[in-house]
């Protein structure tokens, strides 16, 4: 379920989950590693045995995140606001073979030192996941190779694309929300919700953009960067997953290939962003 092809139905959990906004720093800056993040990276992978006590933990957490099959089954709408859609393994499989795609040799081995770095990246972004249901001396044996390995790993930031600026403006300006812009966001986002027939294809056709122009990790970033700009904001998650999410996520999208996209297509992904929060430094997303 989780890839970076369908980065806005990651970004879309992690928003609601309470390690989140960490998940997406992990993933954000796993995007730009080289060759040489890796080496340094692999120096800090935990001991076997370690690991493998702590990854039954793991397991345990994960058999008890609920998703929403679960919560829907059992009609509990409460549990749904935040249940995700994905799992631990499919976001596992995601750091494995899409943001670490270009680690495995011929599309089926990696070297010892990529298999250390990953182990250090996957235990991250486990403990992140589900930070909410695992016991905290578990999280923090699971997060120590990672923050032992951050303070060497060069911070790097992904261009976004023909539109990065204005891309990185609409973030600063969701970062920044006013409460009572929220409010106004969550009533366009519930109009926008009712009145959807023509926003599904819309978000599928900016979602093909992005493949056939191969910006698949650009716009993955920019909504890894929208999963932190939401909790920064402190949005209400029931808002998050009311629709809010899927405004902004689409509006981001949509900026990302907008070079491409026909121009219905582009205005009706940006305009409930715009009538929401007003065109206020972005002046340019009418044009």
């Amino acid at each position: 379920m989780y890839s970076l092809v369908s980065a806005p139905v990651l970004g879309f959990d992690l928003s609601r989950l309470p390690g989140g906004s960490a998940v997406a720093d992990v993933l954000l800056r796993a995007l730009s590693f080289t060759e040489s993040d890796i080496d340094i990276l692999s120096r800090n992978r935990l001991d076997d045995w370690d690991r493998l006590a702590l990854w039954q933990d793991v397991d345990e957490a994960a058999r008890r995140r609920g998703t929403v099959a679960d919560a829907a089954a059992e009609v509990d709408l409460a549990i749904l606001e935040t249940a995700p859609i994905g799992t631990v393994d499919g976001l596992l499989h995601c750091v494995r073979h899409d943001v670490l795609d270009w680690t495995w040799q011929q599309g089926q081995v990696q070297t010892d030192a990529a298999t250390a770095a990953t182990a250090v990246i996957c235990d991250a972004v486990a403990a992140a996941y589900l930070k909410d249901l695992l016991p905290v001396p578990s999280r923090r044996g699971l997060a120590a190779g990672w923050l032992s390995s951050s303070r060497w790993l060069p911070v790097r930031h992904m261009h976004l694309g023909p539109q990065h600026d204005t891309i990185q403006a609409m973030v600063a300006r969701v970062r920044t929300l006013h409460p009572s812009e929220m409010g106004k966001l969550a009533r366009v986002a519930e109009a926008n919700r009712q009145a959807s027939a023509d926003w599904a294809p819309a978000v599928h056709a900016a979602s093909w953009a992005v493949y056939v122009s191969e910006r698949i990790r650009p716009a993955a970033a920019a909504q890894l960067m929208l999963v932190q700009a939401v909790e920064d904001a402190q949005l209400p998650v029931a808002d998050r997953a009311g629709g809010v999410w899927n405004l902004l996520s689409g509006a981001v999208q949509a900026l990302t290939v907008r070079d491409l996209l026909a121009a219905e297509t582009t205005h009706r992904l940006l305009d409930p962003f715009l009538r929401a929060l007003g065109p206020t430094g972005l002046a340019d997303l009418r044009g």
